[in-house]
């Protein structure tokens, strides 16, 4: 993997860039669609290519883990063949998995041992076992088996859960070393930043992730209930740490104006199911801020879903009749407004990417934060 900065914005961290995979090259900033069983929800892999043009998916190691099983992903040879994605693909360890099943989990030095919530059956984690099953996965980028902390977390809690961290990621650095790729291609493993809200931790932290070497970095345990102004200050912290010329990946954020804050402060990567968990439930997205597409001042708008016609549904369907379709319970309307909510993150950050090219990124930024406040 490779990554080549562009260009850097003169008035804030935000930078582009471009990073170079065996399945294709994802300009940066991006925004990543959370396909966690191998899909994203209610979007087909051919909307997602050529429809909103995304460079890059996530798929969910514990999830894929238990359905469809790494033996069927390894017969199919790899991720990529078994769902039909030509382009890059990004695995998460299943750490924030573990995390959420925190009454059915238990967490030791050797690993985790954890209840499935599909059937209750008894499985076990730990880092080597994490990287042969995202060996099998096969996807370009993988990420390191950590503990997300929750917040409000203790801080002997925090620095403990750290520390085991660290030693996690080298057992999986051990393991990657010892263990090639399946299908002919590199692989790079993504460090994980933890230390909670704790800006001494989260130092320590990222100055042994940094130390590590790897091909890019990520930064976990935010997005997890703390104030925005708190994930915004330990971002800031940790990129002025992880190395310059390395691609920063925020896990699980987030909205809009998290995107572009996040970027601002250097980010180049980051991934949510919010735009389409918030799509199945009515809520949109635009460039003039967000709409609840149930209320029924829209049930005669017949203007387009987006006034910039950001993807192809924005033209070819109304507010009116995408209303109708939720009124009606009928499945199209999650999907629509799916690829709606996922195509407009994904021009979000197609537009950081030109006015940071362009040298106005930070007053086109918050311009865009006062729209995005708006509720239609």
């Amino acid at each position: 993997m490779k990554f080549e900065i562009n260009k850097k914005d003169p008035h804030s961290s935000a930078r582009a860039g471009v990073i170079s995979t065996a399945h294709g090259d994802i300009p940066t900033p991006i925004f990543m669609p959370v396909g966690t069983v191998g899909s994203v929800k209610g979007v087909h892999q051919r909307e997602l290519r050529d429809d909103i043009d995304a460079r890059i998916i996530l798929g969910n190691t514990y999830h894929l883990y238990l359905r469809p099983g790494t033996d069927i992903l390894q017969k199919a040879g790899g991720l990529h063949r078994f769902i039909g994605w030509e382009r890059p693909i990004l695995t998460d360890s299943g750490g924030y998995q573990v995390y959420s099943l925190s009454s059915t989990r238990k967490i030791k030095e050797e690993g985790v041992k954890f209840k499935s919530h599909i059937d209750g059956s008894l499985h076990f984690f730990s880092p080597e076992s994490v990287m042969e099953i995202e060996r099998k996965i096969g996807a370009d980028i993988i990420m390191a088996f950590d503990e997300c902390t929750p917040y409000p977390c203790d801080y002997s809690y925090a620095r403990a859960s750290m520390g085991m961290t660290h030693r996690w990621l080298d057992r999986c650095v051990d393991y990657l070393s010892q263990n090639p790729e399946l299908y002919g291609y590199k692989q790079s493993l993504f460090p994980i930043v933890q230390g909670s809200t704790y800006m001494d931790l989260r130092t320590i932290s990222a100055e042994k992730i940094a130390s590590v070497g790897a091909d890019g970095n990520a930064i976990g345990g935010l997005s997890v209930g703390e104030p925005h102004e708190v994930m915004y200050e330990m971002v800031e912290l940790v990129c002025g740490i992880l190395p310059q010329d390395k691609p920063r990946y925020l896990m699980g954020v987030g909205t809009p104006i998290n995107i572009l804050e996040n970027i601002a402060l250097g980010i180049d990567m980051m991934d949510c199911v919010m735009p389409t968990r918030n799509a199945r439930n009515g809520m949109l997205f635009t460039s003039e801020g967000s709409i609840n597409i149930k209320n029924k001042k829209w049930a005669d708008d017949f203007s387009p879903i987006d006034p910039m016609g950001i993807t192809w549904v924005d033209t070819a369907y109304s507010k009116a009749y995408l209303r109708h379709l939720f009124t009606a319970e009928e499945f199209l309307g999650k999907q629509i407004a799916s690829i709606h909510n996922l195509g407009f993150y994904l021009w979000l950050v197609r537009e950081a990417r030109e006015h940071i090219l362009a040298g106005d990124f930070a007053a086109w930024k918050d311009m865009m934060v006062r729209k995005m406040s708006n509720r239609l």
